[in-house]
């Protein structure tokens, strides 16, 4: 059974002019212990799955249907309140800018050891132990003397590890890391990978790892969720993704990406831009930037199928009865 599953999600945004359709059938599971990345162009609605799946949704954006299920319990449905408890006790966050989850008037050891106590019974002190034991564990040097430190005295490196120490405070099952990585200088983008695989490997926890950098996704991730205008266009193990491509729009991306040891004169293209939620073409919703179109694609929406071994894609390519329209 996996930890996390994902049904037929959708996403809208009430307007004057009508509903704004932001996640479209969105489907995926993540088991225990795994790394899904989930990658694509900005506005493609890697950010806004992340934030339905915590409760987080900015108003007046609502879950209209599908359901969201942790270790086989249903919880879109659940009071602000209840969602509230989960949201320390189940799932942790971890978001790109670190000053966005740290309150910089209060003292990192005062959030953590809140924190700890909201969701754990322990007394002060046991989770001021808890508090040292968690920033030592993401890589806070002399811990002990730091616990008293502000936000402003931490670099951006060690204020993205004390939020990661935030996230682990009650021992969650699933993390949703939100571009954790964008901020930092790449060495440090480099420990905080190396962190969260650690986190990963040690603590059995599972990671959403939201990001538009395929670079981070090859070296974190197990499998992969390539999203485009609020959908899943592909989804596999990193690696045969990453070497193998199957939808046109994942093709484009990887040939988008330097390589090293790959000598060539030009890297890929992908012409055009993402269409607005206002502008969604019908059919399948990459079909005017797809340099494999064809009639079909034109009319129909292609749902994710089989595209050959683990690996599924939402293209008509793929369809076994092999109408082309």
């Amino acid at each position: 059974m996996a930890l996390l599953e994902v049904e037929n999600l959708r996403v809208e945004f009430p307007t004057r002019r009508g509903s704004l359709l932001a996640l479209d059938d969105v489907s995926f599971q993540i088991e225990e212990g795994e790394v899904l990345g989930v990658v694509g162009e900005s506005g493609a609605g890697k950010s806004l799955t992340g934030a339905a799946i915590i409760g987080l949704l900015e108003p007046p954006g609502r879950v209209t249907a599908g359901e969201i299920k942790l270790e086989d319990r249903r919880i879109d449905n659940l009071s602000y309140e209840e969602m509230r408890k989960i949201r320390g006790e189940k799932i942790g966050a971890i978001f790109q800018d670190p000053l966005t989850s740290l309150n910089p008037l209060y003292t990192i050891g005062r959030q953590l050891i809140e924190t700890i106590r909201v969701h754990m019974d322990l007394t002060q002190e046991e989770a001021k132990g808890r508090a040292i034991d968690l920033l030592g564990e993401v890589g806070i040097p002399a811990a002990e003397r730091r616990i008293d430190s502000y936000p402003h005295e931490f670099s951006g490196g060690m204020r993205q590890r004390v939020v990661i120490a935030l996230a682990l405070c009650a021992n969650p099952r699933l993390i949703i890391a939100d571009e954790p990585t964008t901020a930092l200088d790449v060495s440090i983008q480099a420990q905080i990978i190396a962190l969260i695989k650690k986190l990963c490997r040690e603590h059995k926890t599972a990671v959403m790892l939201i990001t538009h950098d395929m670079g981070v996704i090859a070296e974190t991730a197990d499998r992969v969720a390539v999203m485009y205008a609020g959908r899943i266009a592909e989804v596999g193990p990193v690696r045969r993704v990453v070497k193998q491509p199957k939808h046109p729009y994942t093709v484009g991306l990887m040939g988008a990406i330097p390589m090293v040891g790959h000598d060539v004169e030009r890297l890929t293209q992908i012409d055009g831009a993402m269409p607005r939620l206002t502008e969604i073409p019908r059919g399948c919703s990459f079909n005017p930037r797809c340099p494999k179109v064809f009639a079909r694609c034109r009319e129909e929406r292609p749902e994710l199928m089989h595209a050959g071994r683990n690996a599924e894609a939402a293209c008509w390519q793929f369809d076994k009865e092999g109408r082309r329209g």
